[in-house]
């Protein structure tokens, strides 16, 4: 089954003809990263589709050395519960 995953440019998809491939099953999954619009609009059809994964767009260079004590530092918040950083805000779509 194809699991389609596009993190480049939005514009590289026809939206329309990937609903379509997903709700006919030539396509069987999606994680997107990127739009035609951006942001997605509130009422688009991907945030309800459930063979969409949409993801927030972030990226920059991945070092370790500087990955790992960020990532540290959260999981030890979020194992205390206190507040953890660069939280990902969903009703701000980012």
């Amino acid at each position: 089954m194809v699991h389609l995953i596009n993190v480049g440019r939005g514009a590289v998809l026809d939206e329309n003809a990937l609903l379509d491939a997903c709700e006919t099953g030539r396509v069987g999954h999606v994680t997107l990263d990127v739009f035609a619009e951006e942001p997605l609009p509130e009422t688009h059809p991907f945030w309800s589709h459930p063979q969409i994964t949409i993801t927030p767009h972030i990226c920059g260079p991945l070092i370790p050395e500087k990955i790992v004590p960020h990532f540290l530092k959260n999981y030890a918040a979020f194992e205390t519960g206190t507040q953890m950083q660069h939280v990902v805000d969903v009703s701000r779509q980012y």
